[in-house]
């Protein structure tokens, strides 16, 4: 009956004993360096572009350079044109913003930085007479206000 069984464990050397158990500690801290709000915040929508026809089928573009609460605007991603057929009366830049089409999207890199104006060229948008609003958009697809509703020439002008 004297007879015992040694079970022997696997040692390891301090040094590493000490290694392995600082990695999951370093681990936990990095992650935990983060500061500031875990969930970014909402976009706000940009301010209305300013818009003018500069010839028959070229619009300028003026971009907003700031949001509606009135903070510099960061984030703008792109620029896009509505069109909405003519119909009893002039619309509301909502309206066409709402219930119109987009005809032409401007994407960055080829923007130019808020507040600079730019050129977009309709040449080949083959819509009939109607209105157009010109939005910019923020990162996450949030739309700005629109600009003011200018008028669509039918094509055939």
């Amino acid at each position: 009956m004297g007879h015992h069984r040694m079970v022997r464990t696997p040692s390891l050397p301090k040094p590493a004993l000490a290694l392995l158990v600082s990695i999951p500690l370093g681990l936990g801290s990095v992650a935990c360096a983060r500061k500031g709000d875990p969930i970014p915040r909402p976009r706000t929508e940009a301010q209305a572009c300013l818009a003018r026809w500069e010839g028959f089928r070229l619009l300028e573009v003026t971009l907003p350079a700031l949001d509606i609460k009135g903070n510099s605007l960061v984030g703008l991603e792109s620029v896009r044109v509505y069109h909405l057929p003519l119909g009893s009366s002039r619309p509301s830049p909502g309206e066409v913003l709402a219930k119109g089409e987009v005809v032409l999207e401007q994407r960055r890199p080829d923007l130019p930085s808020p507040g600079r104006t730019f050129r977009m060229d309709l040449e080949g948008i083959g819509r009939p007479a109607g209105w157009i609003v010109v939005a910019a958009l923020r990162t996450g697809n949030v739309v700005g206000s629109p600009s003011a509703t200018l008028p669509w020439l039918h094509p055939a002008l």
